[in-house]
């Protein structure tokens, strides 16, 4: 059974991350600080958290004790590469929009305190960011499900094979 726990603080993690990069993508492009880098690498280090407890409790797939032969066990290991996949596409995303904005409001006092151009600074990084915060989420739950009831149980490697060697 999966834990309750990991699965209500991993939930907690990830509406945190997504609540700071819905007031990243409400701000628009105007920047009067430079809280959209802060938030950016807040977003990083919350979705960072969310796989290490993920990974954590689930011995990361290939720690932990043999799953049992079964269709968790199938979906675990998809779900499992499915996660990894979207994590490394959200954490780049959030890497490279924070980047990115750390780069344009560090320069922008040299060009003369303007507001930057739609052309010079990406708004949909930070909504990519947020699309595949939510699959990761949304992923690494379910692959940690899937894990529990694959690991629910004994494996079934002690039943009786048929052939009695002691009636010979």
């Amino acid at each position: 059974m999966a834990s309750k726990l990991v699965l209500l603080l991993v939930f907690v993690l990830d509406l945190i991350l997504l609540d700071s990069l819905l007031l990243l993508s409400r701000g628009g492009l105007l920047y009067d600080k430079d809280i959209a880098t802060g938030l950016g690498a807040g977003s990083f280090l919350f979705l960072l958290i969310s796989q290490i407890v993920i990974m954590a409790a689930s011995r990361c797939l290939c720690c932990g004790r043999a799953m049992r032969p079964s269709g968790a066990r199938v979906w675990a290991i998809v779900l499992f590469i499915t996660c990894w996949v979207f994590f490394l596409i959200a954490e780049i995303c959030l890497l490279a929009g924070s980047v990115r904005n750390a780069y344009h409001t560090k320069y922008r006092r040299y060009m003369g305190g303007r507001n930057l151009s739609c052309e010079t600074l990406r708004k949909g990084v930070f909504g990519a960011g947020a699309a595949f915060v939510v699959l990761t989420g949304i992923i690494s739950e379910l692959y940690y499900v899937s894990y529990s009831r694959a690991n629910d149980g004994q494996a079934s490697y002690n039943k009786d094979t048929g052939i009695r060697m002691g009636n010979l």
